[in-house]
C-alpha cells in the first residue's frame, strides 16, 4: 500500500488526515473529500446550521459534486430549507438553463456550471447562501454568484468547511476551518 503526506484537522470534533495532493509543480493542497463521510458531514452540518440559522436565508446553493452531502445535510438541520445544486454538465431536460465558467483548483480545467430552468424560479427573489467543501481561489464562488445574479437571487452569505490560501481574501465567508496552500522550494 503507497503511504501519502497527510495534514491533520479537526473541525467540529472530527478528525481527518487529508491527503496532500500536488496541484501544479512546487504547490500542494490538502484535499478534503467529503463523499461517503457520513460522520464528519453531520458534524459540520450542525456547526454551520448554528452559524447560518440567524441569516433566515430562504436556499441553499452548491455546485456538483462533491459538496452534494454537505448541502443535504444542512438542509435537513436547517428545517429542510430547499437547496439547488448547479450542475457541470448540461442536459436537454434542464431547458433553458443559465450558466458561468468557472477554474477548478483541482482540475485546472475550465467548467461550466449550469442553473437548471425549474431551478430559477426557487431562487428567483430569495435570500440564498452559496455553499462549498472548500473555498480556494474563489473561480467556482465568482461563478455561481454570477448565475444567482442573472437568476435574480440575493446572496446573504457564502460558506465553506474550508477556505483555502490567502486568508484576506476569505475574511466575509463562514468558514469552520482554514487549509494552507504548501508552496515547495
Amino acid at each position: 500500500m503507497t503511504t501519502y503526506e497527510t495534514y491533520p484537522v479537526e473541525v467540529a470534533g472530527v478528525r481527518r488526515e487529508l491527503r496532500l495532493f500536488q496541484i501544479k509543480p512546487g504547490v500542494r493542497i490538502a484535499i478534503l473529500n467529503i463523499l461517503g463521510d457520513t460522520e464528519f458531514v453531520e458534524a459540520v452540518s450542525k456547526e454551520l446550521a448554528a452559524r447560518l440559522l440567524p441569516l433566515k436565508a430562504d436556499v441553499l446553493v452548491t455546485a456538483e459534486a462533491k459538496a452534494i452531502p454537505l448541502a443535504h445535510s444542512l438542509s435537513l438541520h436547517l428545517d429542510n430549507m430547499p437547496y439547488v445544486v448547479l450542475r457541470k454538465s448540461y442536459k436537454p431536460y434542464m431547458g433553458d438553463a443559465l450558466q458561468s465558467e468557472t477554474l477548478s483548483i483541482t482540475t485546472g480545467e475550465p467548467q461550466t456550471l449550469y442553473l437548471d430552468e425549474k431551478d430559477r424560479a426557487l431562487v428567483n427573489g430569495k435570500r440564498v447562501v452559496i455553499l462549498d467543501d472548500v473555498i480556494s481561489t474563489g473561480s467556482t464562488l465568482q461563478g455561481m454568484r454570477l448565475i444567482l445574479g442573472k437568476a435574480g437571487a440575493n446572496v446573504v452569505a457564502e460558506a465553506a468547511i474550508f477556505t483555502e490560501g490567502d486568508r484576506a481574501a476569505w475574511s466575509n465567508i463562514i468558514a469552520l476551518g482554514h487549509l494552507p496552500v504548501w508552496i515547495d522550494g
